[in-house]
């Protein structure tokens, strides 16, 4: 497969079992590239800058428990 469209017709014919353990895969596959971009913005300081305003936020008493 070599296009975006061969992938979609390919996902789109897949009987009902096969296309849930794709979801499951793909939703794995997705957190992960997402949880390595995140490491590399933090690791680069992309993220200082949010991460210190977050902090100003808390100890100002403007944030609340989850």
């Amino acid at each position: 497969m070599s296009s975006v469209r061969e992938i979609e017709r390919a996902v789109s014919e897949l009987p009902s079992e096969e296309l849930r353990r794709f979801r499951e895969w793909f939703a794995a596959f997705d957190e992960d590239l997402w949880d390595r971009q995140i490491e590399r913005d933090l690791s680069s300081g992309r993220l200082d800058a949010l991460v210190e305003e977050a902090r100003t936020e808390h100890r100002s008493g403007r944030t609340r428990p989850l």
